[in-house]
């Protein structure tokens, strides 16, 4: 019975190491042809790649045609995948489905769908996706918070004892919470009026946890908010572990916590660490990050994706690989 249960979990992690994804975030900018970037990709011991928010359209056909000559897997796309026409640059949220204007919304929905459908053309399971955020008319408080951290120098993980920090954070978040009841009414209109085409492509959402205090859904509302969506098969939560680290070190959650929070939702993660000055995107081992912790949380049939730095070397793309690989091993 105990060789049998070893066998099965040998199995387990030899899927997850042969699946593990590198996002198209890291070279998209280098590249003029799709079929270029995916054999990089591809040459760097990766079978699968994730189609990130900087894919323009002039990169369509060599995409195609990889997938098509089984260069690559693709294993996710963020929205929105391709960039709408005239974009050129990542943009993942200039078109939000929490807008208080519809014509806006109406954008989000058909650049959405042009999100899904590539993704079932390419092959791909799950779609990364944003939820908006909180507009604020006399100026974000946010970003008062952002020009303290950078005009008092604190290290990372001295943000969440400082008393002015705990303030600014505290005021963004409840200003953020008291303009959350009508956005994410919108979101949850806007996300179930795509449900007919995952379903249609046999698709899933993965609600990713964002960065930003002024981003829906707050983590604390994160659970309500996809048992409101319903289906679960259709929506599922994203976990960024950068993302986490950075409000884990802003004392907005607990990493672990949270985790087990979401743990019957996880679809899929972005890995990458956060460095002690609060640098995110960077070699997973080499920061603030606890794997180990995230390590009881990786399960087959999620989507595991390397979330990296364009700034970072191909030496540190392979160190990353092969770190996410032993860790898998644990």
């Amino acid at each position: 019975m105990f060789a049998a249960e070893g066998g099965v979990r040998t199995n387990s992690v030899l899927t997850m190491k042969a699946d593990l994804s590198l996002s198209t975030c890291w070279c998209s900018h280098r590249h003029t042809d799709g079929y270029a970037m995916l054999e990089e990709i591809a040459g760097l011991g990766f079978s699968r790649a994730e189609l990130s928010h900087g894919i323009r359209i002039s990169l369509l056909p060599g995409i195609y045609k990889a997938v098509e000559d089984g260069v690559i897997k693709i294993s996710s796309v963020h929205n929105f995948c391709p960039l709408p026409p005239g974009i050129q640059h990542a943009a993942p949220n200039i078109f939000q489905p929490s807008a208080m204007h519809r014509t806006e919304r109406q954008l989000w929905y058909r650049h959405t769908l042009n999100t899904l459908r590539f993704a079932h053309e390419v092959g791909a399971s799950r779609v990364v996706i944003h939820s908006g955020s909180a507009w604020f008319f006399l100026g974000s408080p946010e970003a008062r918070m952002d020009a303290y951290l950078e005009q008092s120098k604190l290290g990372a993980e001295s943000w969440a004892a400082d008393p002015r920090f705990q303030n600014l954070r505290d005021r963004a978040l409840n200003k953020t919470r008291k303009k959350s009841r009508k956005g994410l009414a919108r979101v949850t209109e806007a996300f179930q009026s795509v449900l007919p085409e995952l379903e249609q492509f046999d698709l899933q959402f993965g609600v990713e946890i964002r960065e930003g205090m002024e981003e829906f859904p707050l983590d604390e509302q994160m659970p309500s908010f996809l048992q409101g969506l319903g289906v679960v098969a259709r929506f599922g939560y994203w976990h960024d572990i950068g993302h986490a680290q950075l409000k884990h070190l802003q004392g907005v959650i607990d990493h672990e916590k949270h985790l087990e929070t979401m743990r019957t939702r996880l679809a899929g993660f972005h890995i990458h660490d956060v460095s002690a000055e609060g640098r995110d995107h960077q070699v997973p081992g080499t920061g603030t990050v606890d794997f180990t912790m995230v390590r009881r949380f990786m399960q087959p049939g999620q989507t595991h994706v390397l979330e990296l730095s364009p700034r970072l070397s191909t030496e540190q793309i392979l160190k990353s690989r092969d770190f996410v690989h032993d860790l898998m091993d644990t």
